[in-house]
């Protein structure tokens, strides 16, 4: 299924080929990566198979990330989205995982509010579904904030690996803010 959902300034639609340089912006900022078990990219090549990655996950799950581009520059801004889990994690399994990242510059305006509401909507809508789950750095006050605006409850800490604790947070169909 093909998405293309649109806010007041944002279009929100499948990641691309054509948003390397765009990804590639986002992925190589170390501050991009700060709270995420992932060590920035160094090359665009490295992009590609990323964005090849989620393009799979559209074609076996439906969904994935997208891609959250601004309306009027058409700058793709960061990715918001569901992702399926079909891996244990956290005592869960074939579970639906909201996330977000946007480019530093772009922090602190409001977009992964106003992008995640958006999809959210559309996944309650359209997914057979009645709780998404999400996962954050126990320091990252930032996505805290935005899970908390949105309606989601923290349920649990968990621990992620052998080095990562974690923040379980989950929103129920009804419970959507924002």
């Amino acid at each position: 299924m093909k998405i293309h959902l649109e806010t007041d300034r944002l279009i929100i639609r499948e990641i691309e080929l054509t948003d390397v340089d765009d990804f590639f912006e986002l992925d190589a900022d170390p501050e991009v990566h700060k709270y995420i078990l992932q060590t920035p990219v160094k090359s665009k090549d490295e992009i590609v198979e990323i964005i090849k990655m989620i393009r799979q996950q559209y074609q076996d799950n439906g969904i994935a990330r997208w891609a959250v581009t601004d309306k009027v520059s058409g700058e793709m801004l960061g990715w918001c989205g569901i992702k399926y889990f079909t891996d244990k994690l956290n005592g869960h399994q074939n579970f639906y995982e909201h996330g977000y990242r946007f480019k530093q510059k772009h922090w602190s305006k409001g977009y992964a509010t106003e992008s995640s509401k958006a999809i959210l909507d559309w996944a309650f809508e359209n997914l057979n579904t009645d709780k998404i789950y999400a996962i954050t750095d126990l320091e990252n006050i930032g996505s805290i904030h935005v899970l908390i605006k949105l309606g989601f409850e923290l349920k649990e800490v968990f621990q992620y690996d052998e080095k990562l604790k974690c923040n379980w947070f989950e929103l129920e169909k009804y419970n959507l803010n924002a």
